[in-house]
């Protein structure tokens, strides 16, 4: 087969090599014959000088066909590699050799081939399903050759108390191995078919060519007989000495994988970076086993092998990341994020309330000092940790605002955990994924998550937040209850004595301290990793900017705000409402938490505002003068217009509001008050850069911000210097922030992350903005939200605003339609009252929507209506307009209009 042609693959690295054999399975002086694709040759002749090697070995029942896309980029003259891809014995066009080859005898062929083609350093390995362990058996045994490992969707060890996945249990089962995997082609087809998309049939039908007839499908059966499902197997004891030896790799690893992966889950994964912690890792979401062709692993291979650094040559060993070293001298500076609860319950205020819940009938059902909260964590820290719970622990907290989250979420801080949250604002799906991403280790939650837990498979030792009777525990696979780990003799407390160890060393400030989920307005939720430091900053910046000090008295209809309120010192109360639906937020409920704690501040998103003001004929005297009792009101999430403002300003007339500009990667950005923006309106027209967007104000305490560029095209790449970042008056592009409290990390989103810092010391927020003469920031759009009309690039806010100031429209959506360069401009209009069915506005209201738009410098070529805009669950204010782009492409070419 030397030499033949198949979809991407250059004839010339097909090729063929005579290897003397030194394995157990073969007679002394065997000589077996394997195939390759190898581009060393074509680079030589073109006279280009490889880095190095990546030595790519596919898993079953796959061949060398899977690392084409690595073949072409290592072809590239600008970064030319050889990349020798094998095909195992037995296994694509490799010989057939009529022998039963373990595991063992893989890993010593593996070595056999890279002697026979004198194979130097440095070598970078890169493995695929039982290719990965292969490859990784042969790392071990060759550690001066090696300079580093790639892994997608394998596994070196079933975590205890697990079983192995059902597909090759079946496929295992004595009724069903031989002519499920030889016989026939079952087992191949299968695999092919967890490919997402669908592999064209071109494609299949080349990982199909080697294995066409029981003759040469022999390998295929004999793989799957080889897994070691049991500690009897003979490939168990290799398979655990690779596994135990990964502890020793210290050379750079890079771990890509899909996690719709029927075989090879997340919770291979997590057993991978628990061996290899110092492993940078991306998850495709929505890829699977075959993530090789679900998604282009060709640029981020290549991206990392030039991010290696000179440090990572062959014999080369990286410094042991989870080591303790030095502290810092400035983190002495470091307050921890529960330094105020600590300092407050040993103080005068000790034994006045620090965070409260409401109940329906408008009264404090719960509440605890500051006291109490001190002594209730110090307990249930005490109780986690003897339950398992330690530094680094990743604990998912599914607990709803109010005292039992406040305890809960300060006890892992002060473990040196990491919290993970997840709230159900994402939905049932997005919230699944999230959770399976993170992995916690363990799961806290009120029933009804536990309830999803069990039914969804989601990770974790389950933790209840109350006593459960045993029946429900057991179904719910609960291990104990926050309840009985926080009881009085569970653990020590400052009044308590210690029935267990010691708590664990408080945590560094440079440690994990949290895995924060975005909204997934934008895409699937990200998680975003805090360390304690980022944390504590961002709670010194809130306190600087917006003069919250211990002693104020909060109000929390925002769930972020609710768990930062201790840490800043605050009396905290969460109105009655579910929080992760803002706009079921009332008057009557704010008002009552408001009253309860004589609150002197409120944080709600601009969805809850809009129904406090829909519900405030509710209000009575009391509740009136308990609003008009705040002297500060803050709204984020989602732009919020003036005239909201205006109206909340009239309901609370002693609060100066404020609405910050952030994300969940930092938090807040920019700050600015209902009086800041009517100046920056009032100079819109006549101060360079002011109008078009929303007026988010100046950078806030210790921030920096700046804008990259747009190109013709919308596009925003700079070129990766510290120059690209400008804050010249009138100039739109991507915004930048630069603060201590910006965060660590995308979590396991590796290529996201090093996207989102490539302006260096800058990180890339997505949004749109430009900055006016006076230093204010407007914020136009989100970048994936541009319209690259013919000529311009539409930046929507602006006209969106201006639509949504008519009588008749609520929110509005202006969208692209069409293909980039000649995208159309579409507005797309929630109507006052609602529409009954989507589809073309009516021509009176579409020519008022066009007038308005024209106004903010948008020429508009197709009007569209909806009942209501698509949002996101938590901020019920951010619109979806790729879905909404989606739906108005298809509107207008005729089709039946739905529901966006």
């Amino acid at each position: 087969m030397v030499g033949a042609r198949w979809p991407g693959v250059d004839p010339e690295w097909s090729r063929e090599v005579d290897v003397a054999s030194t394995s157990a399975a073969d007679e002394p002086g065997t000589i077996r014959r394997w195939h390759l694709l190898d581009n060393g040759a074509q680079l030589s002749r073109r006279g280009l000088a490889p880095a190095g090697t990546l030595l790519c070995v596919h898993g079953n029942p796959t061949w060398s066909y899977l690392w084409r896309t690595l073949l072409t980029a290592g072809s590239d003259s600008a970064h030319p590699w050889r990349v020798v891809a094998v095909d195992q014995l037995d296994m694509g066009f490799s010989e057939r050799t009529g022998t039963f080859r373990r595991l063992a005898d893989r890993i010593n062929d593996l070595g056999d081939l890279t002697a026979a083609l004198g194979l130097g350093g440095p070598v970078v390995t890169v493995g695929h399903d039982w290719g990965g362990v292969i490859s990784l058996g042969w790392a071990l045994a060759h550690p001066q050759q090696l300079a580093g490992v790639v892994l997608t969707n394998t596994a070196v060890h079933q975590p205890s108390g697990t079983r192995i996945p059902p597909a090759l249990r079946l496929a295992l089962h004595p009724a069903v191995h031989r002519w499920g995997t030889t016989t026939s082609a079952t087992f191949l087809r299968v695999t092919h078919s967890l490919a997402h998309p669908p592999l064209t049939p071109d494609v299949r039908a080349a990982f199909m060519a080697p294995y066409r007839g029981a003759g040469r499908r022999a390998g295929v059966g004999n793989f799957v007989a080889d897994i070691p499902a049991a500690p009897s197997h003979p490939s168990f004891p290799v398979l655990s000495r690779v596994a135990d030896g990964l502890g020793g790799l210290g050379v750079p690893a890079l771990m890509l994988w899909g996690p719709r992966d029927p075989i090879f889950s997340d919770r291979y994964l997590k057993d991978l970076i628990g061996r290899l912690p110092h492993a940078e890792v991306h998850r495709f979401e929505g890829a699977g086993h075959l993530v090789a062709e679900d998604r282009d692993i060709a640029a981020p291979v290549f991206e990392w092998l030039a991010a290696r650094g000179r440090d990572s040559g062959p014999g080369r060993r990286r410094p042991d990341v989870m080591a303790g070293g030095p502290v810092p001298e400035d983190d002495a500076a470091t307050r921890p994020l529960w330094a105020p609860l600590t300092e407050l319950a040993a103080g005068p205020a000790g034994g006045e309330t620090a965070v409260a819940e409401m109940a329906t009938d408008g009264g404090v059902s719960r509440s605890l000092s500051w006291r109490e909260l001190e002594q209730n964590v110090a307990a249930l820290a005490a109780g986690l940790q003897e339950a398992g719970v330690g530094p680094r622990s990743r604990v998912s907290l599914m607990v709803p605002p109010g005292v039992d989250l406040a305890v809960v979420l300060y006890a892992c801080l002060r473990l040196g955990a990491v919290v993970v949250v997840a709230d159900a604002g994402l939905g049932t799906r997005g919230l699944s994924r999230a959770v399976k991403g993170a992995t916690p280790d363990f799961l806290i939650g009120i029933d009804k998550a536990l309830a999803a837990a069990s039914v969804l498979g989601w990770p974790g030792r389950r933790i209840s937040v109350r006593d459960l009777p045993a029946a429900r525990r057991r179904l719910l696979g609960v291990e104990t209850s926050l309840a009985a780990l926080g009881r009085p003799g569970a653990g020590p407390g400052p009044e308590l004595p210690c029935r267990g160890p010691a708590l664990a060393p408080e945590p560094a400030p440079e440690a994990p301290a949290a895995v924060l989920f975005t909204s997934g307005s934008t895409g699937p939720a990200k998680g975003v990793l805090y360390t304690h430091r980022q944390l504590a900053a961002m709670r010194d910046t809130v306190a600087a900017t917006l003069g919250i000090r211990p002693g104020a008295r909060l109000v929390a209809g925002f769930a972020p705000f609710a768990l930062l309120g201790p840490a800043l010192g605050a009396v905290s109360v969460t109105p009655a409402m579910d929080v992760t639906a803002p706009r079921t937020l009332t008057a009557r409920a704010l008002a009552d938490a408001a009253a309860a704690i004589d609150a002197t501040v409120v944080f709600a998103s601009p969805a809850a505002l809009r129904n406090v003001l829909a519900t405030k004929g509710g209000l009575g005297p009391a509740g009136h003068e308990a609003l008009g009792r705040v002297d500060l009101l803050l709204s984020a999430g989602a732009p919020v217009p003036e005239s909201l403002l205006e109206e909340v300003q009239r309901l609370l007339p002693g609060a100066s509001l404020h609405t910050p500009y952030g994300m969940t990667e930092a938090l807040p950005v920019t700050d600015i008050s209902l009086e800041q923006i009517r100046a920056a309106e009032a100079d819109a027209g006549n101060m360079a850069g002011a109008g078009n967007g929303v007026c988010v104000g100046l950078p806030v305490h210790g921030a920096r911000v700046a804008v990259i560029r747009l190109a013709a095209d919308g596009s925003a790449h700079g070129t990766g210097s510290v120059t690209d970042a400008v804050t010249e008056a009138g100039v739109t592009g991507e915004i930048l922030v630069s603060a201590p409290h910006v965060k660590e990390a995308y979590d396991r989103l590796w290529l996201t992350q090093r996207n989102s810092v490539r302006t260096p010391g800058w990180h890339r927020t997505g949004d749109v903005g430009h900055f006016d003469a006076a230093g204010r920031l407007w914020v136009e759009g989100r970048l994936a939200h541009l319209v690259t009309a013919p000529g311009a690039v539409v930046t929507p806010i602006g006209a969106e605003q201006a639509i949504e100031r008519l009588d008749d429209v609520g929110l509005a959506a202006v969208v692209g339609v069409g293909p980039s360069g000649t995208q159309a401009v579409v507005a797309v209009v929630e109507t006052v009252p609602p529409v009954r069915r989507a589809g073309p506005a009516a021509p009176q209201l579409a020519g008022r929507v066009r007038d308005a738009a024209r106004q903010a410098g948008v020429s508009v070529a197709a009007v569209l209506v909806v009942p209501s805009q698509p949002t996101d669950i938590r901020h019920n204010a951010k619109i979806d307009r790729t879905r909404l782009a989606r739906w108005a492409s298809a509107v207008l070419a005729g089709g039946r209009p739905g529901t966006p």
